[in-house]
């Protein structure tokens, strides 16, 4: 409990916020968490890959590799590959792109020679308010071939995420819900 209560106090000192704000769902909110302030500091990024990876740990079939939407995921699925790593277990990240890369390959997805075909993948994100960029990513990698077994965030801000998440068959995991993150 001691590196989810340190983290918790990392979020709420360094990405918790109140104030008046639009969020990326379009939605407005009298807070807001801005996880890249956490998911970038050294310490934050190592708890949040260990705490994402006691999560993918918990998996009952194993999980290939760890992906999630540029630019929030970014530090996300670096650290849970670097943890993953140091403790013996490997797990390759991948990242999806906001739009396809426009020259070379083309690509939605960066990592895919470190993945095998068609596995079993997780996905990170640091702050779920309504689910809409998952629900894109799940497309991307979907399309691609790729199983999702798992779709984890930092935190849940209990705003409708859970529900479209469970609508199109997927569980969310959080380390945090918003009432959790702020009790």
């Amino acid at each position: 409990m001691k590196d989810r209560q340190r983290l918790k106090a990392l979020l709420l000192e360094k990405s918790y916020r109140e104030g008046s704000f639009t969020l990326t769902s379009g939605k407005t909110s009298d807070f807001y968490i801005d996880g890249k302030q956490t998911t970038l500091s050294a310490e934050g990024s190592y708890l949040c890959g260990k705490l994402l990876l006691e999560l993918i740990a918990r998996e009952k079939q194993p999980i290939e590799a760890v992906g999630g939407m540029t630019l929030g995921a970014d530090p996300l699925v670096t650290a849970v590959s670097l943890v993953s790593f140091l403790e013996g277990r490997p797990i390759p990240a991948f990242i999806v792109r906001k739009e396809a890369k426009g020259h070379g390959t083309g690509n939605y997805i960066e990592g895919l020679k470190n993945m095998p075909a068609g596995c079993r993948v997780a996905l990170v994100e640091d702050v779920v308010t309504t689910g809409g960029t998952l629900l894109k990513v799940i497309e991307r990698v979907e399309a691609q071939g790729f199983k999702v077994g798992l779709v984890a965030t930092v935190v849940e801000r209990q705003e409708g995420g859970v529900k479209a998440l469970t609508d199109k068959g997927y569980r969310l995991e959080s380390i945090f819900t918003r009432e959790e993150l702020l009790s």
